[in-house]
């Protein structure tokens, strides 16, 4: 039997790396580099990485489509031989586990039905049998990332204590996922499961306090999209870094000159002072500024509440 293109593929690099004309951290041909070489579809070399990810030999490095070599130790005979990825069972959770974990590295930009398969040693349509479209499997990774972590169960009728937690729950998952900031909308909210279950406790601690509907509703918008405006940035500073290639200090170091000239100008005095004042200069952690942030918004909570009261 005619041995598959994309496992000749996968034999040559595997014996460069075994051999060790491929050290761990040196740079694998891409995939249309592979392609032209092998004169064979960008599929097929795509699936000829995915073996060797799947032996544990190469590995993506986060945010780049560039693939490295990564060997701590020689594969082992049954490793090498074993079947590939291709011919393990699928899955629908499988499908959803490996897009996560692909937006996850590199962001929602690199995730692609045909990426996924890749990742999973199959062929792209067979990914089709459990998810119609790449629309759907995003939303199916939304829901399974909110389903992470439980609502809230306080009974206690503290409305503040349940509401943080809420929030920091949800903090938590934008840190572990952050893509997840980018497919809601204010307007057009997803209906998902595990998001509604979320939003359920925040509503239920705002219910115990007495408020109108909309009140209500108001401050659950509020809080969500607070949590979610900060989030966001935690994505854009990523794609920032590795896009410029500067960490934020040495991004704020570039820009040294112009914010000299702002305050030499003369026409932003409490701008000025203010930036003075810090001495070394102001450094924005986002974890310590979501901490000041939902405190002060919970303390202005506190207020619409009792003045609802009174009425």
């Amino acid at each position: 039997m005619t041995e598959s293109p994309y496992l000749k593929i996968a034999a040559a690099l595997r014996r460069q790396i075994v051999g060790g004309d491929l050290r761990g951290g040196d740079r694998l041909p891409s995939t249309r580099q592979l392609a032209r070489q092998w004169k064979v579809a960008l599929a097929t070399a795509t699936k000829a990485l995915a073996v060797l990810r799947h032996e544990g030999l190469i590995e993506a490095r986060a945010r780049s489509a560039t693939t490295v070599a990564v060997i701590a130790k020689p594969p082992s005979r049954r490793q090498v031989h074993e079947a590939p990825a291709s011919q393990q069972h699928l899955s629908q959770r499988k499908i959803v586990g490996a897009a996560i974990e692909i937006a996850d590295k590199e962001g929602l930009a690199a995730l692609s039905m045909r990426s996924v398969a890749a990742r999973l040693g199959v062929a792209t349509m067979s990914t089709y049998r459990f998810v119609k479209s790449k629309e759907s499997l995003v939303l199916m990774m939304a829901d399974a990332a909110y389903g992470e972590l439980p609502p809230s169960q306080k009974s206690d009728g503290d409305w503040r204590t349940q509401i943080d937690a809420e929030a920091r729950t949800l903090w938590t998952l934008y840190r572990k996922h952050p893509w997840l900031t980018h497919i809601n909308s204010l307007t057009r909210p997803l209906l998902l499961p595990n998001l509604m279950a979320h939003a359920e406790a925040v509503l239920a601690a705002l219910d115990r306090c007495g408020l109108t509907q909309a009140i209500s509703l108001h401050l659950h918008v509020l809080l969500y999209s607070y949590v979610h405006g900060v989030a966001i940035h935690i994505e854009r500073e990523a794609h920032a870094e590795a896009t410029t290639g500067l960490s934020e200090e040495a991004w704020m170091e570039t820009q040294s000159v112009p914010l000299s000239r702002l305050m030499a100008s003369g026409a932003y005095p409490t701008f000025t002072a203010l930036i003075t004042s810090f001495g070394d200069g102001y450094d924005l952690r986002l974890d310590d500024f979501f901490e000041f942030g939902l405190t002060t918004l919970l303390d202005g909570f506190a207020v619409t509440i009792e003045r609802s009261k009174q009425r």
